[in-house]
């Protein structure tokens, strides 16, 4: 597992200065671009998903999209987006966050998560944890339950698990 933890990190780009100056941006494309990384990025995130109970997948937008998609697939279960504001087409439950470098909106079908199902939330980075949060607390207004979020990195400088209060976080790689 160690040697497997050390090829992803080694895949992953520090781009300084992005999306503004003082913010070193943690690129995962070099691990979605490597068939072999990818595969083994998705599989982790499965190895912790396949003895719960789960009913549904969500992913925020939108590298949270490329691993939660491909889990609820291998899983048989639903898939849900959270996306930034404006971007879904139907009825839509909002909420504000705050980001490391400002502020945004996501949202959610108001029907894409039903009162008590087990959802699993899936994003490639927990940072400062404004917009796991913000995923958390649609989560909770549709009547879900989340049972955990799973992230491939997390900035653990930035204490973003504080945000998700009582929701056990797991990452996988952390700088």
């Amino acid at each position: 597992m160690a040697d497997l933890i050390d090829k992803l990190r080694a895949g992953v780009r520090d781009v300084p200065d992005f999306p503004k100056k003082g913010i070193v941006f943690k690129d995962i494309t070099p691990i979605l671009s490597d068939h072999a990384l990818l595969r083994a990025s998705i599989d982790l995130f499965l190895e912790r998903c396949r003895e719960k109970k789960i009913d549904k997948i969500v992913g925020i937008d939108a590298r949270g999209f490329l691993f939660g998609s491909a889990v609820a697939y291998e899983l048989g279960v639903g898939f849900v987006p959270i996306r930034k504001r404006g971007k879904l087409p139907y009825k839509t439950e909002v909420t504000k966050y705050s980001l490391e470098y400002g502020e945004a909106e996501m949202e959610m079908h108001v029907d894409a998560v039903k009162p008590s199902e087990r959802i699993v939330l899936v994003d490639d980075l927990l940072a400062t944890g404004g917009t796991s949060a913000a995923a958390a607390t649609l989560i909770a207004k549709a009547g879900g339950k989340l049972l955990e979020a799973q992230f491939l990195i997390e900035l653990e400088f930035l204490h973003g698990r504080e945000k998700l209060g009582q929701t056990p976080v797991i990452s996988f790689l952390k700088y």
